[in-house]
């Protein structure tokens, strides 16, 4: 399988990361921020970096966009997996639209209220994950998998 992995950096990258026990399985892209941490976190891993900062930013959210259909076509992935944040969007819209079956994780520590970047990918999600049963009640049908930390 073919898996491409989206996460801006720190926690949403962290969170991705400490699946390896899954991702390390298959064959796979990863996108993120051009930052020393993922720099480190992603070492010998083949990654496209992102366009920042996302929050409240037009211009990069349409260079993202742009982005995701042509990493999305070139790379032909299976599955587009994403803890978020802002750099989720573009490519599960993108996934959407290419018929690319995508799959979310809500973050850890976002329990009784749901995250912007959830919000926009909970339509566009074929599995939506979440990490704490609380978070079922804010997305409902979403699959509890407990804590990826």
């Amino acid at each position: 399988m073919r898996v491409m992995l989206v996460a801006t950096t720190g926690g949403h990258l962290a969170q991705l990361v400490s699946l390896d026990a899954w991702w390390s399985r298959h064959d796979r892209h990863w996108v993120t921020f051009d930052e020393p941490h993922a720099r480190g976190a992603l070492k010998g891993e083949q990654v496209t970096w992102a366009y920042s900062p996302t929050n409240r930013n037009l211009p990069n959210a349409f260079r993202n966009v742009a982005l995701a259909f042509r990493l999305l076509r070139s790379e032909r992935p299976d599955v587009v997996v994403s803890t978020g944040a802002g750099v989720a969007a573009p490519f599960f819209l993108a996934a959407r639209l290419l018929g690319i079956r995508t799959v979310y994780l809500e973050v850890f520590d976002r329990v009784d209220s749901p995250t912007l970047t959830g919000k926009l990918c909970y339509p566009l999600a074929d599995v939506f994950c979440t990490q704490w049963e609380a978070q079922e009640r804010i997305y409902p049908g979403a699959v509890t998998i407990g804590p990826a930390l």
